[in-house]
């Protein structure tokens, strides 16, 4: 496995957003399960990526990237629940490594620094979902994460092709 740097950040600067933007659009493409239905470009990415962007200058999320020889390699986001009956817990969004990097444990590498950072901020417990039918849960469970519901049909990738969301936590 390559030499990776997880970071949290909460200021992106335009090289960054620029990256994140590429890096989202080829996930979407490749078939990642990231929020989209390919085939996407960057205009269809970009007001998706600015809203998120301006939640994490809010504080209200976490962005955490994954740079390998300082070009960015993957990210993923905590959301942060402002109800102070769930401050203790966050939800985990976005998870990505781009399409050129995957296959080298960076997923592993990525989710182990939202754990860390999830824990710097106090958090407690962390929730998130994944399409059914990608098999991600066996990833998530040999993280910690277990599984407490199904929601079939939350998904709609196109006519006739609905999937479940399958709901994941850990505790830290």
């Amino acid at each position: 496995m390559p030499a990776a740097e997880v970071t949290a950040v909460s200021d992106v600067g335009p090289q960054l957003r620029r990256a994140l933007l590429a890096c989202w659009t080829e996930v979407s493409n490749a078939g990642g399960a990231v929020g989209f239905v390919p085939p996407v470009t960057e205009d269809d990415v970009e007001p998706v990526l600015d809203a998120l962007l301006g939640r994490v200058a809010q504080g209200r999320e976490q962005l955490v990237v994954v740079k390998v020889g300082g070009e960015l390699a993957g990210w993923a986001v905590l959301s942060l629940s402002v109800s102070p009956l769930r401050r203790h817990w966050a939800t985990v969004l976005r998870v990505q490594v781009h399409p050129a990097r995957q296959g080298q444990g960076l997923g592993r590498v990525l989710m182990t620094g939202v754990h860390d950072a999830a824990r710097a901020l106090g958090l407690e417990m962390l929730h998130l979902t994944v399409r059914g039918g990608y098999g991600l849960e066996g990833f998530y469970a040999g993280l910690g994460y277990r599984e407490f519901g199904r929601m079939p049909g939350a998904i709609r990738l196109g006519p006739g092709d609905d999937r479940e969301e399958v709901h994941l936590y850990a505790v830290l």
